[in-house]
């Protein structure tokens, strides 16, 4: 027994159904049908294997605009949802790192030593770097110092995080106090600001020169998924829902990032641990994405009547045998069944004015972003936040 069990590896997820939980049982109950109910796709797309062999986690697919009939259907990343579903369970296959576990992360944050290549101490940056966007846009080695993760990312000589080291970051109050002001820095360089300690941000002065550079430099959205996973990794997943909010409702609302919509829900969203906050966040985008037949993030449409429901997005795949003829008789036969719907708990503080492409008038557009309040395993965080592992 003691040789199968040490011979036991994590069996990687093989479609995008099985990596994405977003849509269990839990939820399944209360959710309206979906627009659309196609649009998954279990394979990879062209796409997906340059960047793949680019290295590149980032898919950057265009946004449909027209009608069903006449634009070809988008899918699902089945890369970015597998690469996700790795970082949300805590890398299942992980490896130790592939360098010696000196610490080197918590020790830049330390300020004890320079980033490699560039022989940078954290403090020139936070100090020096604020404001000077030439630098922070066309530098590439700094990225991985300052928000690291147990992955490598293009700078080889930056260092993997490891459980251990995850721990000690985790209770050293210089190491954290300092990765806040580097989470600030390039909140700065994207036009928004940190409010307060609980991770609310909203637009900055500069907001639309930023965004207009954000909007137009997509680069910049590989270094924000390696932020939201960074947050998480250290202590502060409850930062990630209010900033991935924002990017939803400039891209998706106001129009200020159009070019960001199908990162932030393909990649940021699920950078999410909790899946009752990735809910509410799709939800809202649901309602303003447009055209409403291409949202392929789900929830999944109900299943009418027993046999023969339809799949949809993020559904197991599983489709019920085809009714027999009497089956299909007495199904003619009843009266369908309305489905229902529930509305969406909500809090002052979350309620937004967004423009509705649809009606074309101002109205509350009102989502809670919940914090983090469940998981079986968890920790608090130095603002008392139970976070989720």
């Amino acid at each position: 027994m003691g040789n199968l069990l040490g011979s036991w590896r994590f069996k990687e997820p093989s479609t995008v159904e099985e990596c994405d939980s977003t849509w269990g049982s839990d939820s399944e109950s209360d959710e309206p049908p979906a627009e659309d109910d196609s649009g998954i796709s279990d394979s990879f797309s062209p796409a997906d294997s340059e960047h793949r062999a680019a290295g590149d986690p980032e898919d950057t697919s265009p946004q449909l605009q027209d009608s069903p009939e006449s634009v070809p259907k988008m899918k699902r990343s089945f890369y970015a949802a597998r690469d996700l579903y790795k970082y949300r369970h805590s890398y299942p296959n992980y490896r130790k790192s592939r360098q010696p576990n000196e610490y080197r992360n918590l020790r830049f944050y330390l300020n004890k030593i320079p980033l490699v290549p560039d022989g940078i101490y954290i403090e020139e940056i936070l100090t020096k770097w604020r404001g000077d966007y030439d630098k922070l846009e066309h530098n590439h080695t700094y990225i991985q110092w300052l928000f690291p993760l147990r992955e490598q990312g293009l700078n080889f000589y930056a260092h993997e995080l490891t459980q251990d080291e995850i721990k000690e970051f985790q209770s050293t109050r210089e190491a954290k106090r300092r990765f806040l002001a580097a989470y600030s820095l390039m909140l700065d360089f994207y036009g928004i600001k940190l409010l307060d300690k609980s991770g609310n941000v909203a637009r900055a002065p500069n907001w639309q020169d930023r965004f207009q550079h954000l909007n137009e430099s997509q680069h910049n959205y590989l270094r924000i998924t390696r932020i939201l996973k960074s947050l998480g990794e250290l202590g502060y997943e409850a930062f990630k829902a209010p900033l991935v909010r924002l990017f939803l409702e400039e891209s998706l609302c106001n129009n200020t990032l159009p070019n960001m919509q199908h990162s932030v829900l393909e990649y940021f969203v699920y950078t999410i641990r909790l899946p009752a906050t990735r809910r509410r966040l799709l939800r809202y985008a649901r309602k303003h994405y447009r055209p409403a037949h291409a949202f392929l993030w789900g929830p999944p449409p109900k299943r009418r009547g027993g046999a023969g429901g339809g799949v949809g997005a993020g559904s197991s795949g599983i489709r019920a045998p085809a009714p027999t003829p009497e089956q299909q008789r007495r199904g003619d036969e009843s009266p369908a069944s309305p489905s229902a719907s529930s509305g969406i708990i909500v809090s002052s503080h979350d309620a937004v004015m967004c423009q509705d492409p649809a009606g074309g008038g101002l109205g509350p557009n009102m989502v809670g972003l919940e914090l983090m309040m469940a998981g079986a395993r968890g920790e608090r965080n130095e603002y008392n936040e139970i976070v989720p592992l």
